[in-house]
């Protein structure tokens, strides 16, 4: 049986994969970073040997899947090409297996993961299914029938993928160091449509997705009256939203969702959707809803006395300001802290401004510096110049966490892509 060894294993797609083939009863392996992940915590659970870098991991007879990090002159691909070892590139390996099942590909510039956790926990409730989410959750059987994935539009690798459906969840300018503008992303999208087989759920409140072609019947969602799929009569408490679904404006069903904020009931409308179109029975769609836990690092709380600290992945502004919607309907009376750490130079300098709107939402800010990346260490600009434009905004530093203490029994919103959990974790000590 072939081994597959995985260069980068610990990346939030690589670690879901890993665990898909090893679920499915494949012999895996991976090498990484010698620092802890939060992605190896299901590869340790599932005893899946992992290794520091090192060529001499590479032996004849594997295949190795190699993440989209690492580039080719990498000493493990370099040595596997050596000795004429297969190398597959994730986002090809991912788009070759998939097409053993029926596959149900997720993306959009925001909402992808929860959407992908939402419909792979409905599913499982129907019929056994794989899925990878990209916070490194991934879950494989033996005799499943869908694959539900996390398809990310940056560099346009999700083009791997030919899905029988795609839920495509909106639009908007992100990744600035590769997409040129909103029409590159937009043609992206368009190009993944074209490869759909069976259909698109789309969220027709999306402008830019009202733009989008495609060879298979386009199913729109959202709050609009022009949608096939409109959710009306929300009613949003501390304990979560209700609203009633119409199906081309004849009513369906009442569902009920223990999530906040509106773009919580248009992920949900999206799995709705797609479940309709799978004559999935809507009282099926409903238990699984109300048993929903959530992926990693998505408005993920932690409570602490009177103190509410939620961690969440929000590293644009579109992001932020959901977030802080979330955050005001399940806690009405409390103060919101936002802890923003920003993610990489190029996108901290395109959405300055609108980094400083979406925050100027919450009821005080502490900005942490800014985070970098593998390609980019450094920019043309510091936190301080988002910090000049936020009224009463603090720059924080990680040993300097003792000033949150100040806003004792708020709600402490820890957001970003890097790695802002380090001053939660600190907080957490302090409290």
């Amino acid at each position: 049986m072939t081994l597959f060894h995985f260069t980068g294993i610990k990346g939030t797609g690589m670690s879901s994969l890993a665990q898909i083939l090893f679920d499915a009863g494949h012999h895996v392996q991976g090498s990484d970073i010698d620092k802890y992940l939060f992605t190896e915590a299901p590869l340790h659970e599932r005893g899946i040997t992992l290794l520091p870098f090192d060529a001499n991991n590479i032996k004849q007879g594997m295949t190795i899947i190699a993440g989209n990090a690492f580039p080719d002159e990498h000493p493990e691909l370099v040595r596997a090409q050596e000795l004429g070892v297969e190398v597959i590139r994730y986002h090809t390996f991912l788009g070759e297996y998939m097409n053993r099942y029926t596959s149900i590909a997720i993306t959009g510039a925001h909402g992808k993961t929860s959407t992908t956790g939402l419909m792979s926990h409905v599913l499982a409730g129907y019929k056994p299914t794989n899925y990878l989410i990209g916070d490194g959750t991934g879950e494989g059987h033996k005799e499943a029938s869908f694959f539900v994935l996390e398809a990310c539009e940056y560099r346009r690798h999700f083009l791997a993928y030919h899905a029988d459906y795609a839920i495509m969840t909106n639009i908007d300018f992100d990744h600035p160091d590769y997409f040129s503008d909103i029409d590159d992303v937009f043609d992206a999208f368009q190009s993944l449509a074209q490869q759909v087989s069976k259909g698109i759920i789309a969220c027709g409140d999306d402008e830019q997705l009202q733009r989008i072609q495609a060879n298979v019947p386009v199913v729109y969602y959202g709050f609009g009256e022009g949608n096939d799929f409109q959710a009306r009569n929300l009613i949003k408490t501390t304990a979560g939203t209700t609203f009633d679904v119409y199906v081309r404006n004849d009513f369906y069903y009442t569902f009920d969702i223990p999530l906040y904020g509106d773009h919580t009931v248009l992920n949900t409308l999206a799995v709705i959707a797609l479940s309709h179109y799978e004559h999935i029975p809507a009282e099926l769609v409903q238990a699984r809803l109300t048993t929903y836990g959530g992926v990693k690092r998505r408005f993920s709380q932690t409570v602490i006395g009177n103190n509410v600290l939620i961690d969440d992945y929000a590293h644009h502004p579109t992001e932020i300001k959901v977030t802080l919607q979330s955050a005001r309907q399940k806690y009405p009376d409390k103060d919101v802290i936002a802890i923003f750490q920003p993610h990489t130079f190029t996108r901290t300098k395109k959405f300055l401004q609108d980094f400083a709107h979406s925050l100027s939402g919450a009821d005080y800010v502490y900005l942490c510096d800014i985070f970098g990346s593998a390609r980019e260490q450094q920019g043309e600009l510091s936190i301080q110049n988002l910090a000049d434009l936020i009224e009463q905004a603090q720059v924080l530093d990680v040993e300097q966490i003792d000033v949150l203490k100040a806003h004792e029994g708020a709600v402490f919103l820890f957001m970003g892509a890097g790695d802002v959990n380090k001053y939660q974790r600190a907080f957490e000590e302090v409290l």
